[in-house]
């Protein structure tokens, strides 16, 4: 096998139908649009989920939920994540710039800090929001917060 003898398998490729090439070809005439209605004529187009007059779809299903344009999505980063990155990498303070070095949030982010875990390093920890039992085990270890 070579690249110059390569081709598609035998019965994959199909040559399209010639449409309107008369009545000798078998699709003349009509040109497989049926006869007369709209869908026959020049310049038809059905909207889209038009189903022939039935009740459509999009119009069958109720109306659900709400979203807020407003809302505010944090990334949330636990104590106890806090607290193996400054065991595994003797950080004493942790910022935005430590957390996207470490992968633990990308560059468009919100940090909330999370109180789950036990946190038993002093820390300066900086982040945009953080949870009332967060703040209350940071600053019992030692540490302070500043907010972004």
């Amino acid at each position: 096998m070579n690249l110059s003898n390569l081709k598609p398998a035998t019965g994959s490729i199909k040559s399209k139908k010639r449409i309107g090439r008369g009545t000798g070809s078998g699709r003349g005439g009509t040109s497989t649009r049926g006869h007369k209605g709209a869908g026959s004529r020049s310049g038809n187009s059905t909207k889209i989920g038009f189903e022939g007059g039935q009740m459509p779809l999009q119009r069958r299903l109720p109306k659900v939920g709400f979203k807020n344009p407003n809302r505010v999505e944090y990334v949330g980063i636990n104590l106890d994540v806090l607290q193996a990155l400054v065991e595994r990498f003797n950080l004493t303070s942790i910022d935005f710039e430590a957390l996207k070095a470490h992968g633990l949030v990308s560059k468009n982010d919100l940090v909330k800090i999370l109180g789950r875990g036990e946190l038993k390093a002093k820390l300066e920890v900086k982040a945009h929001a953080f949870s009332a039992t967060a703040q209350k085990q940071i600053e019992a270890a030692g540490g302070s917060i500043v907010k972004l």
